[in-house]
This record gives structure tokens, C-alpha cells and sequence, in this order.
């Protein structure tokens, strides 16, 4: 166990996140265990903490008798100094040991600007970042989470990725880890070879990679036949039954997100061709009302949390979302605790809906039409009229609100400098409904908040063979965007082109990438997800050292026969229907949502236990 002082934490900022002890952590003798697992968020406590699938797998491992895991997060730099002046290794909060005591060290990979972070956590401990250089006494090192869906710039470093959910999955590897631990004879390689069995698993030790003269790739394949050439991804089939955690960890300190969360269902229907999540989330699976009327009720008598965020890709697409509201608002509000919705689908927006939701709480309205055009909202497929957006607009207005946040992006494909200044000229509509509703019926002091992203084409997204917008493009929208603004009611955010720029080449790289990381990381980067940490001229210099040329991962258009980084991974949705996406938007034809039909992206036929849910389709 390491010591942290009083004399050490009194000289960080936020002590709270080191000394773990909060309501509900997990305590287990070690001795007592056959496995340690460590689940390690490469990102400061408050950003960790707040994540689901942490919760859901910290539960699920711990709730097996021969595994105990603890958490794990990334010093804020000034506690990363005093560890090192003091010569304290990176630890587990539970126990406050060494990460190099465990058996198994799983990271979530979140947000490909963290990935510096992952480095850095391993060498904070003396842990080998190449696997190769790793020895049978080192941990296992592994990965899972929405990035792992292109694991190629993280292939020489970690042992192994699991692509999709994890609560199965998760399970299956444990016993294959403690069937060989306990053998007596603990052998890597024969570990890592037996999980490349498990649906879901990459081994990419296990699999070749060559190039063309382009620097394209030639070919993808195993190194043996028993090593399956594409690896499918898991789900969970019947997510009503699937175990949640109930008892969840409350900390000491403010998180992100400081309350309860429900999640209602997994996947999406709305095709949106931008969005990797709808696609890679598919096939959709609900739980049922009772169920969550059941788990609410338990996170609120474990936790004392007075918020439940309802949590899903789309929350109001739920079936039954309003009669679900209606149950735990008659249930819960005499104790005063307040519902709260993420991003709002305009054309799902609900008066009476809203209206159940602020009767304890008035929480903050946000929509995301993501275009601001009709052109360019039907080229992403939104399926969003701007008078749908309008009349949402004006019924919150009505109801008593007058803070709204949208949400939108700029550099999409086939977007024109008036497809941008549309963002301005639509929030300025949206104002004009503000002062269409009586002074006796609107609140005071409106404020639209207007706030643009900038599009990475993502893998398995119909969007995946098109070019990211050049930053001096980018450049050019986002002053399209500011010049469309002239009111003091509506404000501008935008993000930095250069953090962008790097996002692109890990979310869209091949191996070579892996090079340019740990070269970054000798360069000293981190927390490049933060701003005032972000050291765009050290990933310079790192792709200059590696004779990498980023703008090809970056601004290069695909051919639909190119072999791309991860083309080995079968999510469900066929490549031939995120072609025809990709086709019909170049002339902004809308494909309807699944919940009006199926649309035949493959799932229900290429994955026999994925089946959409059938409630979810109303024909």
C-alpha cells in the first residue's frame, strides 16, 4: 500500500480525488481473490467518475467472488508531481497499491485526446508501454469503449481490445484468465490466443498488416487459422435482465455528471450519417418500464442522489417515454428529486413531457438540430424542419423557459459557407419566437447558447471515406458562423481546429500512428483533451520524427474499395449500406427512422442475436 500524506494532499488541488472511501466502494481482501482487475479512466477523477459503463463494469466485475476490481484515474498534473517527487507509483483507490500489483489493468477508451494520458499512467508505474517489452510479471493490459472500434493506433500497446458491450464479455475473459492462473503455469501468449475465441475479442499481436506504395493498406489478415479474420462485435441480447448496478459509488466531490442514471435502452433508429454511436450501438433493446421504475427506486435509496438523468442516445425516442416520466415523477416527487433529459430530439420535443420534468426541477433545455440549413440537415439525414425546430422553440418558450443551448457542426461533407451562416440566421428565428410569446407568459433575460463541433468522419459511419474540413476551411465556417450573430441574447462557442485536427488521425489512423503516440509522449504530452495542456507542436514534431503525414489519415477521401483500419471489425451493419448512405446524401435523400420500418442496414440478419427490439417498430 502506498502512503499518501496530509502533507501531500494539502498541497493538490481537489485532494478528494486520491483518497478514495466513498459510499458504496467495493471492499474485498485481496488475499482473498484470484484476480485483480484495475479499471483505469485515462482522464482526471471528476470526468471518470461520472462515465456509465465504469459504474456498470465496476459492478458487474466486483459481484464476481474471485475478482476484485478497483479504479484507477489520471493525476492532474500537480498531484502527477508530488507522486513523482515522492516516488509514489500510480495507485488504486481502493487499496492505494500499485497498479503493477494487479493481474489485469482495463482501460476505456473514451476519447481518442485521452489516449496520451493512457501512456503516461503506465509509465507513472514503470510498466512497459509496447506489449512486447512486457514481461509475464507485468498485467495484462486491455481496452474497450467507442474508440476501440478503430483499436489500429493503440496496436502496439495493449495486449488486447474487447469491441462492444462488456458485460458478458467481460465475464468470459475473466474465466479464461483464471482457468490459466490457476493452472500454475501462467502463460501470455497461450492466454491471449485462447480469448481470440471469444466473440469480441482482438488480439492485434495475433494479425499482419501490409502497405501499397500509396501507404494504403494491402491487406489485413491472421497470423494463424485458428485466429478468426474478422472479429465480430458483442452485445447484450436480452438488456432487460442484464445486471445493473443499484449501489453506486457517490463521491466526496462535484463530477461531471453528480447524479443517478437510468439507462433506458441501447442503440439507435434514427440513422443520423454522421453519428458512429448509431451505428455501432445498433441493434436497439429497451428495457421495460418496471425496470426501470425498480432501479430508479434503488439508486435513490443506496445513493440519496435527488437527480436521475434518463440516459440513452436518443432518450425520448423511448416507447413509452412519457408514461415512464409520469411513473417516476408520481413516485418520487413528494422527496423532491428531479428528472433530467440529455439533448432533446427537436421532433421529439413533448410540452406535456417537459412539463412533468420541471415540476421539481427546472433543468437546462438543449436541442441539437446540427445543421442550420434544410439542405444540410437532410444531407446528415436529421429529418428536422426548421418549423418543427420553431414551434419547439416557442412551446419551451411558452412553458417558461428562456436559456436554450443548440448544438451543431461545422465541416460536414458537401456543406457550403451559407450552409453556416444558416447556424446564425436560425438561432436569430429562435429568438424572434421568444418575443412572439406575451410579456406576461415569458420568462426574463433570454439567452440562446449556440455552440458548433467540428465533424470527424468516424469509422462505420456512412461519412467514413469523406475528408475532414481543412483547418483554414474551418476557419472560414466558424467566422461564417460569428458574422451570422448580432444579438447580445445569443452567444458563440466554437471548438480548436488543431485538437480536431489530432482527434481525426487517431479516430481514422492505421498502425503507424502508434509510433507518433509514444514518440508524443516522450515529447511530454498529455491531458490533451484539456486545453491549457494541448501541445499541438509537439504532435508535430512526433509525425515529423516518425515521417508520418497526418493529412493523409486526415484529409484524404477514401475509395469505396480501399481496405480501410478496421475493416476486420463486423459490427452488424453491412459496408454496402453505409455506402448507399453516403450516396444519398450527396443529394440529401432521407432515409425514415427504423422505428417506421427497417431500413436494412443488416443487423437483424447478420447477427442472430440481433434482433431490433420489437416494440421500437411501430408498422
Amino acid at each position: 500500500m502506498n502512503k499518501i500524506t496530509d502533507d501531500i494532499l494539502c498541497k493538490v488541488e481537489k485532494p478528494s480525488r486520491y483518497i478514495g472511501g466513498e459510499l458504496n466502494q467495493v471492499i474485498k481482501n485481496p488475499k482473498e481473490v484470484d484476480i485483480r482487475f484495475a479499471f483505469c479512466f485515462p482522464d482526471v477523477y471528476e470526468v471518470g467518475m461520472s462515465h456509465l459503463g465504469m459504474r456498470i463494469l465496476y459492478h458487474t466485475i466486483n459481484e464476481r467472488k474471485d475478482t476484485y476490481c478497483e479504479r484507477v484515474f489520471a493525476p492532474w498534473p500537480d498531484m502527477e508531481a508530488k507522486m513523482r517527487e515522492n516516488n509514489i507509483p500510480l495507485y488504486a483507490l481502493e487499496t492505494k497499491d500499485s497498479i503493477t500489483d494487479f493481474d489485469i489493468l482495463g482501460f476505456t477508451l473514451q476519447y481518442e485526446m485521452s489516449y496520451s494520458n493512457i501512456l503516461n499512467m503506465l509509465e507513472m508505474s514503470g510498466i512497459p508501454i509496447r506489449s512486447e517489452d512486457r514481461s509475464e510479471d507485468d498485467p495484462i493490459i486491455m481496452a474497450g469503449g467507442s474508440c476501440a472500434y478503430n483499436p489500429e493506433p493503440l496496436h502496439a500497446i495493449f495486449d488486447f481490445f474487447e469491441l462492444g458491450e462488456g458485460e458478458e464479455m467481460m465475464n468470459d475473459v475473466l474465466d479464461v484468465y483464471a482457468k490459466h492462473k490457476k493452472s500454475g503455469n501462467f502463460n501470455k501468449k497461450d492466454f491471449l490466443r485462447e480469448i481470440s475465441h471469444i466473440r469480441g475479442i482482438y488480439v492485434p499481436s495475433l494479425y499482419d498488416v501490409t502497405y501499397n506504395e500509396d501507404g494504403t493498406i494491402k491487406e489485413f489478415k491472421p497470423k494463424y487459422e485458428d485466429v478468426p479474420a474478422v472479429v465480430q462485435k458483442r452485445i447484450v441480447q436480452d438488456f432487460d435482465k442484464v445486471d445493473f448496478p443499484e449501489d453506486i459509488l457517490v463521491p466526496y466531490t462535484d463530477i461531471v455528471f453528480d447524479r443517478a442514471t437510468l439507462e433506458l435502452f441501447r442503440g439507435c433508429t434514427n440513422g443520423c450519417r454522421f453519428c458512429q454511436a448509431g451505428m455501432i450501438y445498433r441493434p436497439v433493446r429497451e428495457k421495460s418500464r418496471e425496470t426501470l421504475k425498480e432501479q430508479a427506486r434503488r439508486l435513490i435509496q443506496n445513493s440519496g442522489y435527488q437527480e436521475i438523468s434518463l440516459s440513452s442516445l436518443s432518450t425520448c425516442d423511448y416507447s413509452d417515454i412519457e408514461g415512464l416520466v409520469k411513473d417516476l415523477m408520481e413516485e418520487h416527487e413528494e422527496n423532491k428529486v428531479a428528472l433530467a433529459l440529455p439533448s432533446i430530439r427537436v421532433d421529439a420535443f413533448s410540452v406535456d413531457l417537459i412539463k412533468e420534468i420541471q415540476k421539481v426541477k427546472k433543468t437546462g433545455l438543449t436541442f441539437a438540430p446540427e445543421a442550420g440549413s434544410q439542405r444540410m440537415r437532410d444531407v446528415i439525414n436529421k429529418g428536422l424542419t426548421e418549423e418543427k425546430i420553431l414551434e419547439a422553440a416557442k412551446s419551451a418558450f411558452e412553458s417558461g423557459w428562456n436559456t436554450i443551448k443548440l448544438y451543431f457542426m461545422v465541416g460536414l461533407p458537401y456543406e457550403r459557407l451559407e450552409d453556416c451562416s444558416a447556424i446564425g440566421e436560425l438561432a436569430h428565428k429562435i429568438q424572434d419566437q421568444y418575443f412572439s410569446v406575451p410579456k406576461g407568459v415569458r420568462s426574463k433575460g433570454l439567452k440562446i447558447t449556440v455552440s458548433t463541433s467540428i465533424l470527424i468522419p468516424k469509422p462505420f459511419t456512412p461519412f467514413q471515406w469523406a475528408p475532414m474540413a481543412r483547418i483554414e476551411e474551418v476557419d472560414e465556417k466558424i467566422q461564417a458562423v460569428k458574422d451570422s450573430i448580432h444579438s447580445r441574447s445569443i452567444w458563440y462557442q466554437y471548438h480548436h481546429q488543431q485538437t480536431s485536427y489530432m482527434e481525426a488521425l487517431f479516430a481514422r489512423g492505421d498502425r503507424r500512428m502508434c509510433d507518433v503516440l509514444i514518440r508524443a509522449h516522450e515529447l511530454g504530452v498529455k491531458f490533451d483533451g484539456w486545453s491549457e495542456y494541448f501541445n499541438f507542436e509537439a504532435w508535430q514534431e512526433a509525425l515529423k520524427d516518425c515521417n508520418v503525414d497526418g493529412d493523409f489519415y486526415a484529409y484524404r477521401e477514401r475509395n469505396y474499395d480501399e481496405v480501410l483500419p478496421w475493416d476486420f471489425i463486423d459490427i452488424g451493419v453491412n459496408r454496402k449500406y453505409l455506402e448507399i448512405e453516403n450516396e444519398k446524401a450527396k443529394t440529401g435523400a432521407l432515409t425514415q427512422n427504423c422505428r417506421k420500418g427497417c431500413t436494412g442496414c443488416g443487423i437483424n440478419v447478420n447477427f442472430k442475436d440481433g434482433k431490433c427490439f420489437a416494440g421500437a417498430i411501430s408498422n
